[in-house]
């Protein structure tokens, strides 16, 4: 996510005057944190110290917050996202934005990305995506985003639930070259452990908040993949972000050994 991604890139940028010694040292050891007023505390350093992108929830912030440390992150990183957004946020970044940086929304996830310089190379990982069916996209959607803007290439099969388990096989052909997969589904949560024990790489089940009546709102589905004989990793309830970010870790660290 961010323009000097790696050492090489630093030095030069130091070498060319356009980094101070400090500024230069700070981004290396990826602890660069930016005070902004008295509502917010960015963690520029966080892709270089962790490997995953800092990530703005929209949630909770007014839209001029919002459209403050958006713009401020793009000014520093070159790419900045953003989860949860309503409409209000979205048309007030856009407002401030002008000319500086572009702003793309994805409606489905209700994300956006907001940059001026355009995205790293793929790293070579697959992520497939999965989800039991179509009301699940939101989380799915979210996670696919996360793991593009991460140097990913995303597959998808979607609405391949228990429910229509003749689905599923056809589907898993187009997508069996993934180095992970993650699946997401709600109601009873069935399809990840389902998946797991049909393939021979790692799946993280994403348990969505479809579903109604006795323990609705996916924590009937969190509380099968716990449960589950095969063997799957498990994400909270409508964590696309954290789904998308460990499978494009995951993905990278076996195309990039």
């Amino acid at each position: 996510m961010q323009p000097h991604a790696t050492l090489h890139d630093l030095l030069e940028a130091f070498r060319r005057g356009e980094l101070s010694r400090e500024e230069a040292a700070t981004r290396i050891e990826g602890l660069r944190i930016e005070q902004l007023e008295e509502f917010a505390r960015l963690d520029l350093g966080r892709a270089a110290r962790c490997g995953v992108p800092e990530v703005i929830l929209a949630e909770g912030k007014s839209p001029g917050q919002l459209a403050v440390i958006v713009a401020r992150t793009v000014a520093a990183q070159g790419r900045c996202i953003v989860t949860r957004v309503t409409p209000d946020q979205d048309e007030e970044i856009r407002r401030r934005c002008g000319d500086e940086f572009q702003v793309e929304y994805r409606e489905v996830p209700r994300a956006l990305v907001a940059f001026r310089i355009p995205l790293t190379e793929k790293t070579g990982g697959i992520v497939a995506i999965l989800t039991a069916g179509t009301a699940d996209l939101p989380a799915a959607e979210e996670a696919r985003l996360i793991a593009e803007e991460m140097g990913c290439t995303v597959r998808t099969a979607y609405d391949v639930g228990a429910a229509g388990i003749h689905r599923l096989f056809p589907a898993l052909k187009s997508v069996l070259d993934a180095h992970v997969f993650i699946v997401a589904a709600g109601r009873e949560g069935t399809l990840p452990a389902v998946v797991a024990g049909l393939v021979d790489r790692p799946v993280i089940g994403l348990p969505v908040s479809s579903g109604y009546g006795y323990m609705g709102k996916g924590r009937a589905a969190l509380a099968s993949m716990l449960q589950s004989c095969s063997v799957l990793a498990v994400v909270n309830i409508d964590a696309g972000f954290t789904a998308g970010a460990f499978a494009a870790r995951i993905a990278t660290m076996v195309a990039c050994p």
